[in-house]
């Protein structure tokens, strides 16, 4: 089968590898009918990345085989895939915290082969596996698994209320995700900062009830919006030194300050600069523990995210995919990877 391999730092390759096989009672096969390219693809050479994996992590598809002790999935079930890896059964995943799992974490496109091919094996299946209801399509279910989770699970946790002003840093594909998260709560308003002109332009296009702002303006419009206090709930999913400064800073005292970015250095708190904020911090990877929940809502028409895929590749022409994602090339905002 043709797979997207990782070879080193930065290189990738379109090869040929066996198809892989139930190797555990609890493990699926699926065959991907469709896969998308995530930042963390990009830049995978993090100290747990094996070269000669086959990378991604975000896939729907065809369930081929399953092993004798999955149950919710039977070959012939379309379903998406969990990002995370996890047992269901350790401390953490008892309590809801699967990206702790002891057995597991991001593994899928990391550790083990990952989706960007005509195959994968997914191991603990019955986690790992969301069947898609019939009026849900592929395109539509695409992100559930890891940034709709990421987005859904950084809604949950700020605790959003309908009286609130609600400010999302990042208009990327996870800022957009999270935004379309954040709707599920009515806030009174939503304000979304983006330095690129053009994903500013996708949000006021798509999205005409939010208030889109570029950094140099995002404090003044929201001191305008809330009598000068600021934003009871700030969600930061940029991820530079500048935005992380900007999530406290335009927070209004007692406020919560959730951080869903990744950050490539450690950031610090200039705690004489914030006395007297009270604010509260919550951070962390995304526990994807909330997939069918998600599936629900897109069955409903409850979230939507099919208008971020903006260009669609065949799995042969990946690379050419990789080159338009990595460069933001034509105003991309995902890309779908076809397999059939």
């Amino acid at each position: 089968m043709k797979a997207l391999t990782y070879t080193e730092s930065g290189r990738f390759e379109l090869n040929e590898k066996p198809m892989p096989e139930v190797n555990d009672p609890k493990d699926a096969v699926v065959r991907v009918t469709l896969s998308s390219i995530c930042s963390s693809d990009l830049h995978i050479a993090v100290p747990q990345a094996e070269t000669g994996i086959t990378v991604g992590h975000e896939m729907v598809g065809i369930v081929e085989a399953v092993g004798s002790e999955v149950s919710k999935v039977k070959p012939g079930d379309r379903v998406t895939v969990n990002v995370e890896t996890f047992c269901g059964e350790c401390f953490y995943c008892k309590r809801g915290f699967v990206n702790n799992c002891t057995s597991g974490g991001w593994k899928l496109g990391c550790c083990i082969d990952g989706g960007q091919a005509e195959y994968v094996r997914v191991p603990f299946a019955d986690n790992g596996l969301t069947p898609i209801p019939e009026n849900v399509s592929d395109e539509q279910a695409l992100f559930v698994g890891d940034i709709l989770s990421t987005g859904y699970w950084a809604a949950k946790i700020s605790e959003i209320s309908k009286d609130d002003t609600v400010l999302i840093i990042g208009a990327g594909p996870t800022g957009l995700c999270t935004l379309e998260c954040v709707r599920l709560y009515t806030p009174a308003k939503i304000v979304i900062c983006e330095t690129d002109e053009a994903r500013r332009e996708f949000v006021c296009k798509h999205y005409a009830d939010v208030t889109v702002v570029e950094p140099s303006e995002c404090r003044k419009v929201l001191n305008g919006l809330t009598e000068e206090r600021g934003a009871d709930r700030v969600i930061e999913v940029a991820g530079t030194e500048d935005t992380f400064r900007m999530a406290w800073e335009c927070a209004r005292p007692n406020a919560i300050v959730t951080i869903v970015a990744l950050y490539e250095k450690a950031q610090t708190l200039p705690l004489p600069d914030m006395y007297g904020k009270n604010l509260t911090f919550k951070t962390g990877g995304v526990d994807a523990c909330d997939c069918d929940r998600i599936m629900e809502l897109i069955a409903q028409g409850k979230i939507a995210t099919t208008s971020l895929i903006t260009h669609r590749y065949p799995l042969g022409l990946i690379m050419d995919a990789y080159q338009l994602f990595e460069n933001r090339e034509d105003g991309v905002i995902k890309v779908a990877i076809c397999t059939d």
